[in-house]
């Protein structure tokens, strides 16, 4: 429960996986009279480099109080602060359940390690486990594996109900609620048995919770489908069965777009966003011409390699093991457009080297690349929020990041609720 200070509420955060600190930018956004979030503990860990460029950047930010810099997989529980409130872009990779829940720490591949951390400090927090979830992921979890899809994350719902938490979900794309970036992500909220958004969602029911009352549905509006559309089943088994056997017979996801979980009941429905307010343009947030340095114009001599990579193209390709196939992919936008929100940004943003991905864009008859402060603000972080590291470090940065107004909204939305 959030803790009252002075007659407001405090809600204590943790956050996991936390980056440069994009749960934390959007946080404390949040603009209130009753209230605030306070970051009170927090892991930032990079497995596989010496040079912890992200932690560091956290620290200058924020200060090293409450931060760790370890495998969250080997901290204590009793070293995480108490919070009513755990944060979390954690990574899509393996989430699957060995044999026994007692056998390698109930894994199956070191994967799912990252995952099935915050399984362990909800569960060995017990009583103390926070009221509330705010969790970010690629869409994609809806529907991973390409073997049995969805099984990743009814192996997920299946063990936070477990747990004591009824669980509302919502892939959004930024750019269709007016923010500067087309990236969609799938966003999780958690309330723990007994809070009163618990509660309140089961009084609700579904259809209302999902497309109107929620804390969802209230700052990022739907249209309202038909109530026949919304699918509902039931996840069974132990979460070992689960892994092996759930959707095992279909070619496709039930999990939609929208959904909430209860006592290991699904509802589900395709959301379709209602927003009537103005949509960004990528030109909005450039710095000007006249301060772009010289390395982010792209010369003539590379502009064709640049077109070549943009467009679509049919190759004929050879595996290893000696089998052809014929590779093919459609053209991209070349030069972006300024009018519209930007693409999705990713981690090999950065660097001159020609790329298909990568930003490029005309400003009158000069092309070029974006620059960090340009990255941050289509994530609508602070300007110069990642200086101090290289500017190709900054651009990964950001293609690991997350569109901070996002958590803001939700986080003012929850805050008045909670």
């Amino acid at each position: 429960m959030a803790m009252k200070t002075g007659g407001k509420k405090m809600i204590r955060v943790a956050e996991l996986f936390a980056g440069v600190g994009g749960f934390r930018v959007g946080l404390n956004r949040v603009k209130s009279k009753g209230g605030k979030y306070e970051v009170v503990w927090s892991n930032q860990w990079e497995p596989g480099v010496k040079a912890q460029h992200a932690s560091d950047i956290y620290i200058k930010r924020f200060g090293n109080k409450g931060h760790s810099n370890e495998d969250i997989a080997k901290v204590s529980t009793k070293e995480i602060l108490e919070h009513d409130l755990l944060v979390g872009g954690f990574p899509c990779q393996d989430y699957s359940v060995a044999r026994t829940l007692s056998h390698a720490a109930g894994l199956e591949g070191k994967k799912g390690v990252l995952w099935w951390s915050i399984h362990r400090i909800l569960k060995e927090k017990g009583n103390s486990a926070p009221s509330f979830l705010m969790l970010e992921n690629v869409d994609r979890l809806l529907k991973s594996p390409a073997s049995q899809r969805g099984r990743d994350f009814a192996v997920m719902l299946a063990s936070l109900s477990d747990l004591g938490y009824a669980i509302e979900w919502r892939v959004i794309n930024a750019a269709e609620y007016g923010m500067p970036q087309r990236r969609r992500r799938v966003y999780i909220l958690g309330y723990k048995k007994g809070t009163k958004l618990y509660k309140e969602k089961i009084a609700h029911g579904a259809a209302k919770w999902l497309t109107t009352s929620g804390i969802t549905a209230m700052v990022f509006p739907v249209k309202t489908p038909d109530t026949s559309k919304i699918k509902s089943f039931e996840i069974k088994g132990t979460l070992p069965e689960i892994t092996k056997d759930f959707n095992r017979d279909t070619s496709s996801s039930p999990f939609e777009t929208s959904g909430m979980m209860v006592n290991r009941e699904v509802w589900t429905f395709k959301a379709v966003p209602d927003f009537t307010g103005e949509i960004a343009k990528l030109k909005d947030f450039l710095e000007p011409q006249n301060k772009i340095p010289k390395e982010y114009f792209i010369d003539k001599s590379s502009l064709k390699t640049w077109e070549y990579l943009k467009g679509g193209k049919k190759q004929k390709r050879k595996t290893k093991g000696g089998f052809e196939y014929e590779y093919s992919e459609g053209p991209m936008a070349f030069p972006d457009s300024l009018n519209k929100p930007s693409r999705t940004i990713v981690t090999g943003e950065g660097g001159p080297t020609p790329s298909r991905f990568k930003h490029v864009i005309k400003i009158g008859s000069r092309y070029r690349r974006l620059m960090p402060i340009e990255l941050e603000r289509l994530n609508m972080f602070d300007a110069d929020h990642t200086a101090g590291a290289s500017d190709i470090k900054r651009a990964f940065f950001m293609g690991n990041a997350l569109v901070v107004g996002i958590v803001t909204k939700l986080g003012e939305e929850l805050l008045k609720r909670a």
